[in-house]
């Protein structure tokens, strides 16, 4: 191999400098935010945790130094706030410091959330898929379903929850179902808005074009309308996995679940253990976030393979 080749094949220096320096300042302000955050968060738990450490402190007839406060708001084992290495290490004992069967690992009650989510999300998903080809293909449909799938959403979801809890266990429907309902309640509606304005997206001029080849409305559907909508279907996807995790959630409180997420928040509520409340929101948000950074990745390769993105 040459010199020209091995010079073509490797990137200069100064490139490879110039990408080192680009990805350092698009993490410098993503680093900052949370250094603030994480600040801030230690400072809240010193203010809330300091009445009770100061009470014990008098109760005792004890004067507590600044040094002595500040230990005592990290260390406290039910704490009003807990302080971020606290969630911190209840997250990581849940997740490596359990058996997988333990009743108290969080991949255990997290693999029950998920499986309730994705079922959801596949329900939502594809009613809202079908709802959108039909309102866009129907103006009955769309004068009829879309009101009223708008309407859909203005009723809380911790009203419908225990109705559909209640209703599904009198006839003897118990378990992963009606979580996945709840689920698909919430995450159908970003799937339909995002479906219809992006099957409306093509041009006039491409609909005459189509009309030109004597396509007919599956053709359309097909090589017109759906590959023109994925770009919105995608980011709607992203906003509907994350709204199946919420409903999959609020779907294991009224019934006083033992398993999931939702579970371990519901119980670190009844015994005042708020370490385990916030390890448990943690780790909902992780898995929210690695199930959007999923879909984006799908999105990112199939848009690619597609010509759609860069």
């Amino acid at each position: 191999m040459t010199e020209t080749t091995v010079s073509t094949l490797t990137p200069p220096r100064a490139a490879r400098r110039g990408w080192a320096g680009q990805a350092g300042r698009s993490a410098l302000p993503v680093l900052t935010v949370l250094a603030a955050i994480v600040v801030a968060w230690y400072l809240a738990a010193v203010w809330m945790n300091a009445p009770w450490v100061r009470d014990q402190a008098a109760r005792a007839g004890e004067t507590v130094t600044t040094g002595q406060l500040l230990r005592a708001t990290m260390a406290q084992e039910r704490p009003v706030l807990p302080a971020p290495h606290q969630v911190a290490a209840a997250l990581w004992e849940g997740v490596t410091g359990q058996s997988v069967t333990s009743k108290r690992s969080l991949v255990r009650h997290g693999w029950i959330t998920l499986s309730a989510t994705l079922a959801g999300f596949a329900l939502g998903s594809a009613a809202g898929i079908l709802l959108a080809v039909g309102i866009v293909h129907s103006r009955v449909m769309d004068l009829s379903i879309m009101p009223w799938a708008v309407a859909s959403q203005t009723i809380p979801i911790l009203a419908i929850a225990p109705m559909v809890i209640v209703v599904l266990a009198s006839v003897g429907v118990t378990g992963l179902l009606p979580k996945a309902l709840i689920s698909a309640w919430l995450s159908f509606f970003p799937v339909l808005v995002g479906m219809v304005k992006g099957l409306r997206a093509p041009d006039p001029m491409q609909f005459d074009l189509m009309r030109s080849w004597n396509a007919n409305g599956g053709q359309v559907l097909r090589f017109l309308r759906f590959p023109s909508s994925l770009p919105w279907l995608f980011a709607s996807l992203k906003v509907a996995i994350a709204a199946a995790l919420v409903g999959t959630i609020v779907g294991e409180l009224p019934a006083g679940a033992t398993q999931g997420l939702g579970a371990r928040l519901l119980s670190g509520s009844y015994y005042g253990q708020t370490i385990q409340i916030w390890s448990a929101l943690f780790a909902a948000a992780i898995l929210a976030a690695g199930l959007v950074w999923l879909i984006g990745a799908v999105a990112r390769l199939t848009l690619r393979r597609m010509g759609l993105a860069r």
